[in-house]
């Protein structure tokens, strides 16, 4: 027999802080000029902490190095990876910047419960993710992603700056500085410079010196 009583939907809630590995993931190269966007994801492991995490803009390029070969020693596992200079100019940065954090994340050697994303903005997972602003400076394993990615980068500015020394990446790591676009000026975009960023789509439309 049918009840009469009015049927009324009712709210399950979800078990958001559900227990098992945790990642934290986050990105450095977004603003500069050339380059590719990289990103980290770090499962830290709770009985190996590692004093002195800490939003990897805060440190010195010293105590990142240093901090960042002890995540290589004793993180659970990561994963770093990059979307190129030619996915930037494709499809944006910010998309470039999620393709980037779902590559580091899928190349985790262990597969997280949880996925913390330093920012506002989350990549498209098939796990539980949540996007915690100023993550870098609240979340220990997202401080440790934010120290990888970053000396990940910087590696690569050294290397392309060997390459082409006249742009002096070393020292700007790419970003818009006066030398960099006084260089962009005189000596005409690089393969790595990104095209859809304006001070280098206004170098290539004047054509290069």
């Amino acid at each position: 027999m049918r009840s009469n009583k009015p049927w009324r939907a009712e709210q399950v809630a979800l078990p958001w802080d559900v227990p098992g590995l945790v990642a934290g993931v986050d990105e450095a190269g977004r603003g500069p000029l050339a380059g590719p966007v990289v990103a980290a994801a770090v499962i830290l492991d709770d009985l190996k902490p590692i004093p002195g995490l800490a939003d990897s803009k805060t440190l010195s390029p010293r105590q990142r190095e240093r901090l960042s070969a002890e995540i290589h020693a004793r993180a659970l596992c990561f994963s770093v990876a990059q979307a190129s200079v030619e996915e930037i100019d494709r499809l944006n940065i910010l998309q470039a910047t999620l393709l980037a954090m779902r590559r580091a994340v899928m190349g985790l050697r262990l597969k997280p419960h949880k996925v913390l994303v330093d920012g506002n903005r989350l990549p498209t997972l098939d796990i539980m993710a949540e996007a915690v602003v100023q993550g870098d400076r609240k979340v220990p394993a997202i401080s440790a992603a934010s120290i990888l990615a970053k000396v990940a980068r910087d590696r690569w500015c050294l290397e392309i700056d060997a390459e082409y020394p006249l742009y002096g990446f070393a020292a700007h790591k790419g970003y818009g500085t006066a030398q960099h676009l006084a260089a962009l000026q005189r000596h005409g975009a690089t393969p790595w410079h990104r095209h859809s960023f304006s001070p280098v789509a206004k170098v290539l439309l004047r054509g290069t010196p």
